[in-house]
């Protein structure tokens, strides 16, 4: 049986790893520490923890004086709160002056679930990847998250770590190395291209076994790093296919599906079909059924490509 992880359970445990090596490693929380799994920081290093309460706006403006003074500040709540609520703060305070804030958006995306629309962050990916100077990354599971958390302490600038807590498989190997930027293969494939971010790498991966028993070689990409994208491999791994994907647990306005459809618009000849929610505001389900609805499980995106494939050359 294949072990399955929620990626802020291993953000929590890369934290509390972070802050033994790291005496310079800040954490706030907008009293929401026992979702985000910052408490595990909290509990060892009770000096470097910061609990602001219910109020996210305060959180930044503390973590950008933090920064401004020498400290890394991780700052943890829910992501439709840490990008709506302090879009100004984060953007004036944070992105401007390129301070080294790290923003880990928790329980993102629809699988938020039962929670509903007040929860559910559909455009967190949006807002921040249109911030000049952040960078953006969603891990696929739980050793990416590890190594990511890690990796962006050294990032010079703020950097939006998106979180959730759906349990996803593990899908990277033991020898894999996170790198900013990095775009890897998990699957290869001559028919079509899947780009896949987050939660959904793994539904990704299993919609492209499907696709095996319709005669139909999907390669997989995980995009971890939204911003900055790199457009070059984006264009390596479209050459030659009959179409591209993009799948999400977020609007297809703006997010992946934006990001990679600005790079192909430069010119390449690939036509892209963008999978995710269109343009709607969530509402309150089970994760599964949500996912299910919007087309997302490994059955859904099997039954898009094949309906795209079928019109595609009309």
């Amino acid at each position: 049986m294949t072990t399955r992880t929620e990626t802020r359970m291993a953000y929590g445990e890369a934290l509390l790893e972070l802050g033994q090596q790291r005496n310079d490693v800040a954490v706030l929380d907008a009293d929401l520490y026992n979702s985000t799994r910052s408490v595990l920081f909290g509990k060892a290093f009770p000096n470097r923890f910061f609990d602001i309460g219910i109020a996210e706006q305060d959180l930044i403006s503390t973590a950008a004086g933090l920064a401004a003074s020498g400290f890394v500040p991780y700052c943890n709540s829910f992501a439709i709160f840490l990008t709506g609520r302090c879009y100004d703060q984060i953007r004036t305070q944070v992105a401007y002056p390129s301070l080294p804030v790290k923003l880990a958006g928790s329980s993102a995306g629809l699988t938020e679930g039962p929670d509903g629309a007040s929860h559910q962050s559909l455009e967190d990916i949006t807002l921040m990847r249109a911030l000049p100077n952040i960078t953006v990354i969603v891990p696929a599971d739980d050793v990416e998250t590890k190594q990511a958390t890690a990796a962006i302490a050294d990032i010079p600038g703020p950097v939006y770590l998106r979180l959730g807590r759906y349990p996803v498989p593990t899908v990277m190997g033991p020898d894999y190395k996170f790198e900013v930027g990095q775009l890897p293969r998990l699957r290869d494939g001559g028919d079509i291209v899947i780009f896949a971010t987050g939660h959904m790498v793994s539904k990704s991966l299993e919609a492209s076994e499907l696709l095996d028993q319709e005669h139909i070689a999907a390669r997989v990409v995980n995009v971890s790093t939204i911003k900055p994208m790199n457009g070059a491999a984006v264009l390596r791994e479209t050459e030659g296919m009959r179409l591209a994907f993009t799948v999400e647990e977020h609007s297809v306005i703006g997010g992946l599906g934006g990001a990679i459809a600005e790079v192909l618009a430069a010119g390449a000849k690939t036509r892209l079909v963008r999978l995710g929610v269109q343009d709607m505001f969530g509402e309150s389900g089970l994760a599964d059924e949500l996912l299910q609805k919007h087309g997302l499980q490994p059955e859904g995106i099997r039954d898009s490509v094949l309906k795209a494939l079928a019109t595609a050359g009309r």
